[in-house]
């Protein structure tokens, strides 16, 4: 999988770190939102066969996205933060 210059979706900021990445916090009005969002997006995960590295305190998740066995960014990632925002 090569690794492709795309527009960073909004709300998304690129990050250097570990080849290149995508990060965003996402803050919800409580954990039961926040989780839901996690649940919602790990059935996505599983679909497409990419999967986050993603943290959660009470209404906060913050993801971190690349794509490990590329080294850096890829489609995926680009992809997996569209559906996201789409939550």
């Amino acid at each position: 999988m090569t690794q492709v210059p795309r527009q960073v979706p909004p709300g998304w900021e690129r990050q250097d770190e570990r080849g290149g990445g995508l990060f965003r916090r996402f803050v919800f009005e409580d954990f039961p939102s926040a989780f839901a969002f996690m649940s919602r997006m790990a059935l996505y995960s599983e679909k497409v066969q990419h999967h986050p590295e993603w943290r959660n305190v009470y209404n906060r998740v913050d993801v971190f996205l690349t794509t490990h066995d590329a080294g850096g960014l890829t489609d995926k990632d680009f992809d997996w933060a569209l559906e996201a925002n789409r939550e």
